[in-house]
């Protein structure tokens, strides 16, 4: 299915967007088959985060694609309607994000099933991932009537903007759960589970992610970590957290320059209808780490 794809993509742009200012910011790698290089080889929030957004993601675009009609094999969900509610009837087309969840199963835990602890940490964040959509799906509504009126409301079941299931999953990132290994003997063999490091902490839920490496600092370049370090990243001097220089630049200080860019200023609305504008210069200073 392309929508498959799409969600690959979609995920990877919301990873990129949620980490924009961080040390480690969802760098892909073009020439790879591993598109975050090395980064996903170990057991790190990193990792739990890109399989979560990952997994959302092609459940997300498969939901919409059944929704918008551009697939054949999926259409309208017509079994979680119910009654409806009080001043509204059910219309339109409801997203059937149980049918997305299902594919996104199918092909992100395709690989996950070794008996080992690292397939046992992409399983649970993959499936954190999809729970997400479940979670935040929702009713929407549109008014019918004269004049803007709202005397009939249809609604039906639509999923949430995407950037909300990254906030989302990014909050989970932030307070994720650190595991350790165990391992068991049973009939098929030597089998590896997770347990939480800390039996003081309350134990990760399945929206929770879960990680049991930590992860480098990423301050400088390591093609074994696959980290790019921070040198020449744009930093911004009056933040004191994780975007400011420095943190950032990890202590090394920064580089600041001037730049000119061409705007659109002194903007008029000319009756009726079109905006004329007139083209300023204004300099800004850029802020790069050292």
């Amino acid at each position: 299915m392309p929508s498959v794809a799409e969600g690959v993509k979609l995920g990877i742009q919301e990873c990129q967007h949620q980490f924009r200012g961080r040390r480690w910011n969802c760098t892909t790698i073009d020439d790879s088959l591993a598109i975050f290089g090395p980064v996903l080889d170990k057991a790190t929030r990193e990792s739990a985060f890109v399989h979560a957004i990952a997994s959302a993601g092609v459940a997300f675009a498969v939901t919409r694609s059944c929704a918008e009609g551009t697939s054949t094999i999926c259409g309208c969900d017509s079994h979680h309607k119910g009654p409806p509610g009080e001043g509204w009837k059910w219309g339109g087309c409801s997203e059937d994000a149980d049918f997305g969840v299902l594919v996104s199963r199918e092909f992100a835990d395709a690989r996950e099933n070794r008996p080992d602890a690292r397939s046992a940490m992409n399983r649970h964040n993959n499936e954190a991932g999809r729970t997400t959509i479940l979670d935040h799906m929702h009713l929407k509504c549109k008014c019918h009537g004269l004049s803007g009126s709202c005397e009939v409301k249809t609604c039906w079941w639509a999923q949430p903007d995407f950037r909300a299931i990254g906030d989302y999953l990014k909050d989970k990132y932030d307070s994720a759960s650190e595991m350790v290994v165990e391992k068991h003997r049973e009939s098929r063999g030597w089998v590896e589970t997770l347990r939480a490091k800390y039996a003081l902490f309350k134990p990760p839920t399945e929206r929770d992610l879960v990680y049991y490496e930590n992860s480098p600092n990423f301050c400088e370049p390591n093609p074994e970590t696959g980290s790019f370090g921070t040198r020449d990243r744009m930093c911004n001097v009056t933040s004191h957290g994780i975007d400011g220089c420095d943190l950032l630049c990890c202590g090394r200080g920064h580089n600041t320059r001037t730049e000119k860019r061409k705007e659109k200023c002194h903007c008029i609305f000319h009756w009726c209808c079109y905006v004329s504008c007139q083209e300023c210069i204004r300099v800004y200073d850029v802020h790069t780490c050292k």
